[in-house]
Formats: C-alpha cells, sequence, structure tokens
C-alpha cells in the first residue's frame, strides 16, 4: 500500500469539514513554526510535528518524538502516530476531532486560522508504558476556498503533573480571536467537573497565561491591566479552584479541561 494511502481512524470524520481532504497534495511549505510555538505552551517534554490534512503525511518533525516514544526513525503518517495512543482512548479522540469539526463550522471557516483544539490521551513511551499527552493543533496553511490543508500539532507529555483525563475538548481563540469553547464528551467518565467552579472569562484568559509561563507583569502588559489587577484575579482564581500555589492550579486546569 502507497504510504500516503494509509487508513487511519479519523478520516471518516475529517472528510465530514467541508472542503477537507478535497486533493492530495504534496506539501514542501514549512509553516512559521516559532510563531505557532508561540501560540501554544508546552509544560513538559514536547514535540512537533506538520500534519498534511488532505493525505495525513506528516513531516518537519522535533527531535524530541523520537525520544519520548523510543523510535528509531521519525513517523511519515499519521497512522503511525495513532499507533502509538492506548487503545482505550481511540474513540475518545475520534469524538473529539468530531466536536472540533461541528465547532469549527458553528464558528466559521473564515475564523478556522485563529482556532485551536486541544484535548489530552495517553501515549506510549520510549519506557514502554503510556503517559498523558496533551495535544493542540493549529491551522497553518488553507487554500483559496478556504479548505484546510495543513496543521502543526504539537504533543506535550504532561503525566508529571497529572494522568487524569478530563475528556474534554477545548476549543481556544488565538491571535485577534478569544474564544473559549469547552466540550464536554459524553459517555466518558470524569471524576472533574469544571462548570461547578464559575471563573469569569477575565479569570479564564489569565489562568491559561499563566499555565504558559508567563509572568504577572507580563500578563499585564498583554492584557494592558495594572499588576494589582492582575495580582488580584489570580489571587481570585487560587481561592475559586481551592489551590494553593500556581502548581496546583496548573494540575487542576488540565484536569478540568480549561488548558
Amino acid at each position: 500500500m502507497d504510504h500516503s494511502e494509509k487508513n487511519h481512524p479519523l478520516i471518516e470524520v475529517w472528510n465530514s469539514y467541508p472542503g477537507a481532504r478535497k486533493e492530495n497534495k504534496n506539501i514542501s511549505i514549512i509553516p512559521p513554526i516559532e510563531r505557532i510555538i508561540g501560540e501554544m505552551f508546552a509544560i513538559g517534554e514536547f514535540y512537533y510535528y506538520v500534519l498534511n490534512l488532505t493525505n495525513s503525511t506528516v513531516s518537519h518533525h522535533h527531535e524530541n518524538i523520537l525520544k519520548l516514544h523510543g523510535l528509531k526513525k521519525y513517523p511519515e503518517h499519521l497512522k503511525d502516530i495513532i499507533d502509538l495512543t492506548h487503545p482505550d482512548d481511540i474513540e475518545f479522540i475520534i469524538k473529539a476531532e468530531q466536536k472540533v469539526v461541528e465547532k469549527m463550522l458553528e464558528v466559521g471557516k473564515e475564523n478556522q486560522m485563529y482556532l485551536k483544539p486541544s484535548y489530552c490521551f495517553r501515549m506510549k513511551t520510549a519506557a514502554g508504558n503510556y503517559e498523558l499527552f496533551h495535544h493542540q493543533a493549529i491551522l497553518t496553511l488553507e487554500d483559496d476556498d478556504k479548505n484546510p490543508i495543513q496543521t502543526i500539532n504539537i504533543h506535550t507529555n504532561i503525566n508529571h503533573i497529572t494522568n487524569e483525563n478530563p475528556y474534554t475538548v477545548l476549543l481556544s481563540g488565538i491571535g485577534s480571536r478569544n474564544d473559549f469553547h469547552q466540550m464536554k464528551i459524553e459517555n466518558i467518565s470524569s471524576k472533574k467537573n469544571f462548570s461547578e467552579i464559575n471563573l469569569t472569562k477575565r479569570e479564564t484568559e489569565i489562568l491559561s497565561l499563566i499555565a504558559k509561563g508567563y509572568s504577572g507583569p507580563e500578563i499585564s502588559k498583554m492584557l494592558i491591566l495594572s499588576e494589582h489587577t492582575v495580582r488580584t484575579h489570580r489571587k481570585n482564581i487560587l481561592a475559586k479552584t481551592n489551590s494553593r500555589n500556581s502548581k496546583e492550579l496548573l494540575k487542576k486546569a488540565f484536569e478540568w479541561g480549561i488548558i
């Protein structure tokens, strides 16, 4: 079988997105990886790869993918990466991508370059066990008809922070957009319930920036707020989440599926 034609469980989901996989294209354009990484965050060891959505081939890998998964060569197809995923999490990933497609269409394809889906699932590590990884994706190339062609995906090992999957999908805005769409996957158990925390939109925004490693003064400049206001928001966030410090807050934020 030709490598570019390998089947994987997400093809049917992506085909439901109008225009997706319209043509099988070989893409040589390298996305602005440094800028993309700036829109993401990696609290732990991570890697990225570029995904060609028209034929599911992957390229431009970060070298950490070999070390974290104990691979001898770089994956050439998305199926090679999916094969590293815990079998019990495949159903969740399919449902998560379905939620992403539905919400993307609801928000509008014209905004797809400024939306970032993220969720968690377990992957096999070099040690031979399964650990929790945080997945983020940003569309980096579309054609003249707004059909998606290429994304850059980043996987971060967060098992040192938490091993509890919230089974929640987050679609957040980047750049000029401030979207925050949290979608719970039904029929998959989770111990945490973020809806009971009742963070404000501003508090959720600040929590996301804290998670990315930004300091209070940096958050102040980014959001055009006084440092006192940022400190007050942080204090309120810690109180609402019953967290003693930022480390505990970060753990809970992952478990609630809000970052």
